[in-house]
């Protein structure tokens, strides 16, 4: 019983100074220029980062979100679809494509999909 007491003391006191050791040299690379600058996409990092962003281009990102969400929730669907016979879950599907299609053309003449303007 003292052995492995002894063992997992020495074990543990060998981790500890490990732990330390490498905490120490890593204080050393951890002030480098380049490590402490933000990584900016190949921006100018020191410039200000309140620069103007198209509202335009994030609603038609919002927009192809929802809609690749409801692809996802399509492809069940349509298996489900092909497997049963049955009207009420094909009538179900067809009034989720009804959906998605009157929301897309909602988007379309509302000018959501036209943020090259």
């Amino acid at each position: 019983m003292t052995a492995i007491f002894t063992l997992s003391s020495l074990a543990l006191i060998i981790s500890s100074v490990l732990i330390v050791v490498a905490w120490a040299l890593a204080k050393r690379s951890h002030m480098d220029r380049e490590k402490m600058s933000p990584f900016e996409c190949g921006f100018d990092p020191m410039s200000s980062a309140r620069l103007p962003f198209s509202l335009r281009f994030f609603l038609l990102a919002v927009i192809f979100l929802i809609f690749d969400v409801e692809i996802v929730l399509l492809f069940p669907a349509i298996t489900k679809m092909m497997a049963a016979t049955d009207l009420v879950s094909s009538a179900g599907v067809l009034c989720f494509l009804l959906i998605l299609i009157l929301g897309l053309f909602h988007e379309w003449n509302e000018g959501s999909l036209n943020w090259m303007e």
